[in-house]
């Protein structure tokens, strides 16, 4: 048995910009890029060709965005201003830290979380009350390539974890997202209807029992 978590709205919660659009374009200013008029409709607007699944990140979508506009940003330029655009203010969840090392008794811990901004996910745990020693793999979609409830993102971590998916316990709070891992033969504890955090610990000993 493997315990992963999702990350953001589960072991920590780190709000998004309110106009993500808008924080992103302050943040290309900031670098010398102005955008265009039209930006905020060709920020909403998808302009990357991806398979259904597939983790699109959001550097390439801005910087596609940006061409329709007829601007040609260098792509470091752009991945910087998005990294910071999203530059996370982190709160552990109560009961999280518990849940985690709840499930170090159980076996190997992950995480898996969707999430299209490179580097985001270790800043916040940078920036929450986990260590990344805590977890023996950590896998976004942006590095995996794929989203959840895709197989291929479930088969990522549980291949980091040197376990089969059905060795997998995953605990999240998206029945669409994290319940997806029971399609692929794995278990889901899922933070809705009720179901709290606090009774993550038993839960995972219920199951390992």
């Amino acid at each position: 048995m493997a315990v992963t978590f999702d990350l953001f709205g589960t072991l920590i919660e780190a709000p998004k910009p309110a106009d993500p659009a808008r924080a992103i374009a302050v943040e290309l200013d900031a670098r010398g890029v102005e955008t265009p008029e039209g930006w905020t409709e060709a920020y909403r607007t998808p302009h990357v060709d991806a398979p259904d699944g597939a983790e699109v990140p959001l550097p390439a979508h801005v910087a596609a965005a940006l061409r329709s506009l007829g601007v040609e940003p260098p792509a470091n330029t752009v991945r910087r201003a998005v990294v910071a655009a999203f530059d996370p203010d982190v709160h552990t969840r109560e009961g999280a830290v518990e849940a985690v090392r709840a499930a170090r008794d159980c076996g190997p811990v992950g995480i898996l979380s969707n999430c299209s901004v490179p580097e985001l996910v270790s800043r916040s745990l940078i920036r929450s009350a986990f260590s990344r020693e805590e977890f023996d793999a950590v896998v976004s979609s942006v590095g995996c390539g794929w989203r959840k409830p895709h197989p291929k993102a479930f088969e990522a971590i549980a291949s980091r974890l040197d376990r089969p998916v059905s060795e997998l316990v995953h605990v999240g709070d998206s029945l669409e997202a994290d319940g997806g891992i029971e399609a692929c033969g794995g278990q889901a504890i899922v933070l809705v209807d009720g179901t709290a955090m606090a009774e993550v610990p038993a839960l995972l000993e219920a199951g390992n029992g």
